[in-house]
């Protein structure tokens, strides 16, 4: 509707209506006396007058005319009040009475009910000369389900994209943004359009007491008569410490209970021993009892499946001399009934090599002989004098970055590891070697390993079942007197463990330490003195030690395979919305490792619903038979994953478990960050609900809509250039018809 409609020179500066002026003038009495030479003939004069005209039009253009129109907006400026509808607003943290120490208390979302009653915010839009519509509009996740969480930025986006007249947002939520961009990008955008967000922040500022079993750590399989870890964690928001009973039981009805002290307003890691007796498919739980006082009891137990099978674990040790730690660590091996040893044992100064029932003439020539090797240990060994050959080194880079097997790196009092570093296998070797001493090492005093911060959380380092008596043990471990010649650990790796009182320019010399090189796992032992483990325990401490390392380097490569096929994932247990990378190795009819073809993984969700992910072949090291691609899973359960080649017609069958992503948590906080951000931003306000009158005040003093105006630049209009034209067109044909020209 248009309001007012006004008619103004735009360009009425001095200058341009100096020479406007001026051009009308000397057009005047260029026509004064143009008509005086013609003795004032009626043709002629009507030609000068129509030149006077023509000039007048050009002196108006250049003062700029405008017709200006002031409308009002069609329709009424709009208010938003969005509500916060995720599953934090169940909280029940708000007291029912009013007074914080009730025992009453209601849910955030109970909570805010009268606020999103539009009979509330009547009395901050009445009396204007524009009414305000004010619209109520949940919010949550933008996402599609089963995923959920809570987007602000998409809901204040959304917001400004469908309201054409939005003049103010009321924002109702706890702040527990966990899904989308950050919300000061919506923030920034309703700046620019002079919209300002007030936020109401709903819940207490501290957590309810409760205690949550934040995660199962199971692998995803196991085996049969070997005992497995079951890491868990349980968090406490109580006040005080809490001695429990926490129970793990699986679906074989095996029970197991351990008292526990869990810390006020801290974490527990603590792990379950496990000793399946069958082989299949198992789900394990681990549940916390219900603390004094706890007020959300759904989160004390958590569920997860794993597999349990038999044992096939293919491990090739290579040496150069027979030392202690080589002898132990093979004799320990080869009583592990589900581990098959094979063992190449060169004899530098002398033309031979070890011989016997498990031993190989050579180092494995072939492919396809080298790829059914899980582990690979490499002692003090080199390249070169009857040892490995640069080939054999290259194999080995390729087995490790593309078919997940593990590499042991062991060096010796020999030095001869140090010519590896001149090898293919230069970039597998976590740590940086001093070459000024080759031989490493030596002190008459045993030293220790001491473990790190990262060390004493590892799995390869769990000697005893409790975190305490973990640390106690690794310090009381008889000692090594020779280490290798290390100066630093490289980036990328982890250091598990370092030297007990020797040092460099780069702190304690690291001596255990792990890498991950392409699919597989690399750890290096710099020193020799493991076998002294077993003083007065035999191989309680010294095998489990290896026995767990070489199954955790084992682990990934062995998550599903069959005779021609293996499929391995990262990470192993998959949670909901996150990239899963999938890597397969492919073996040809010919038992070589398949140079390129049509691999797939059909994956089937528990909903029935069914992607197809092509794997893609690595050209690079497309000879080991390595195909890689991603999936990224939309719903929790069991997924059922079918590998297949085309070339071949080969299959697997296997499942992948994936876990749900607990972004809405219960108990949690109130998040005043974001919301004073949005706030601060937008030129609004943050208040908490008592205060909800300064926000019902600061609306009604929102300003009136101002009137959107129109100008229509007649000097620039095409009926203005037209018309000028057409006169100038006429002018010069009434001098063609006159003879004046």
């Amino acid at each position: 509707m248009i309001e007012s409609q006004t008619f103004s020179f735009a360009g009425t500066s001095p200058l341009n209506v100096a020479l406007a002026v001026m051009l009308v003038v000397v057009g005047i009495v260029l026509a004064g006396m143009a008509m005086q030479r013609s003795g004032y003939k009626r043709w002629i004069v009507g030609l000068e007058l129509l030149r006077v005209l023509l000039v007048s039009l050009v002196a108006v253009a250049i003062c700029q005319p405008e017709w200006i129109q002031s409308f009002l907006p069609d329709t009424d400026p709009v208010l938003v009040v969005l509500r916060d509808e995720s599953d934090s607003m169940n909280t029940a943290d708000i007291p029912v009475t009013g007074n914080s120490v009730s025992p009453d208390m209601m849910s955030r979302k109970a909570s805010i009910e009268p606020l999103i009653a539009a009979d509330f915010w009547a009395p901050a839009v009445a009396d204007r000369t524009r009414p305000i519509q004010v619209i109520m509009e949940p919010f949550s996740s933008e996402l599609a389900q089963p995923t959920t969480g809570t987007d602000i930025n998409m809901a204040l986006q959304r917001t400004l994209e469908k309201h054409s007249n939005l003049r103010g947002v009321v924002l109702i939520s706890d702040g527990s943004w966990n899904l989308g961009n950050t919300p000061s990008e919506a923030a920034t955008q309703l700046r620019m359009n002079d919209v300002p967000v007030y936020t109401v922040a709903v819940g207490s500022e501290t957590p309810l007491p409760d205690l949550e079993v934040v995660s199962v750590e199971a692998p995803t399989f196991g085996v049969v008569n070997k005992p497995t870890r079951v890491p868990f964690t349980i968090s406490s928001t109580l006040p005080r410490d809490a001695e429990l009973e926490v129970v793990f039981s699986s679906n074989d009805g095996e029970r197991m209970t351990s008292r526990v002290t869990i810390p006020a307003n801290g974490t527990l890691q603590q792990a379950f021993v496990w000793n399946p007796q069958k082989i299949g498919d198992y789900s394990v739980t681990v549940e916390v009892e219900v603390a004094d006082g706890e007020r959300i009891a759904e989160n004390n137990q958590m569920t997860v499946p794993i597999e349990i099978r038999r044992e096939s674990l293919k491990v090739l040790i290579v040496e150069s001399y027979p030392r202690w730690e080589y002898r132990y660590l093979k004799n320990a091996l080869s009583r592990d009934p589900g581990v098959e040893v094979r063992c190449v044992l060169y004899h530098p100064d002398i033309e031979a090599v070890g011989g016997g029932k498990e031993y190989l003439p050579q180092f494995p020539a072939s492919v396809d002989e080298l790829t059914s090797f899980d582990v690979i240990f490499l002692g003090d060994v080199g390249v070169g004098n009857g040892q490995l050959t640069s080939e054999d080194c290259q194999r080995i880079k390729g087995l490790v970055q593309n078919q997940a097997t593990g590499l042991i790196l062991m060096p010796g009092l020999r030095g001869k590891q140090l010519s590896l570093v001149d090898t293919e296998l230069s970039d597998l070797f976590p740590i940086s070697f001093d070459t000024t001493q080759p031989r490493g090492w030596g002190n008459r005093v045993p030293a220790q390993l001491q473990l790190t911060e990262i060390g004493s959380q590892s799995l390869l380092t769990k000697l005893a079942d409790s975190a305490e008596n973990n640390m106690a043990l690794w310090n009381r471990l008889p000692g090594f007197q020779w280490y290798a010649p290390v100066l630093r650990a490289k980036i990328g790796s982890q250091v598990l463990a370092v030297h007990s009182s020797e040092s460099n320019a780069d702190g304690r010399i690291p001596l255990l330490v792990t890498k991950t090189f392409g699919a597989g796992k690399i750890l290096f032992m710099g020193t020799d003195g493991a076998w002294r483990w077993r003083e007065g325990v035999e191989d309680k401490y010294h095998y489990r030690f290896w026995g767990q390392v070489a199954r955790w380097m084992a682990y990934q490569r062995n998550m599903a395979g069959g005779d021609s096929m293996r499929l391995f994932y990262s990470p192993d247990r998959p949670r909901t919305g996150q990239t899963l990378s999938l890597n397969a190795n492919v073996m040809g009819a010919n038992g070589e490792p398949l140079q390129a073809g049509q691999v797939a993984v059909q994956m089937v969700a528990p909903s029935g619903n069914v992607q197809t992910i092509q794997l893609t072949s690595q050209a690079e090291t497309g000879q080991w038979g390595l195909f890689t691609g991603a999936f990224v899973p939309l719903e929790t359960g069991e997924h059922q994953a079918t590998l297949t080649c085309r070339e071949t017609g080969a299959t697997l069958a296997t499942t992948i478990s994936v876990q749900g992503l607990q972004r809405e948590r219960l108990g949690q906080p109130v998040n005043l960050a974001p919301l004073q951000e949005i706030a601060a931003i937008t030129r609004g306000q943050m208040v908490k609900p008592s205060d909800i009158e300064q926000i019902l005040a600061a609306i009604k003093k929102m300003p009136e809509p101002e009137p959107e105006t129109r100008r229509i630049r007649l000097w620039a209009h095409p009926v203005w250039v037209g018309l000028l034209i057409g006169l100038l067109s006429l002018f010069w044909i009434g001098r063609k018809l006159a003879g004046v020209i």
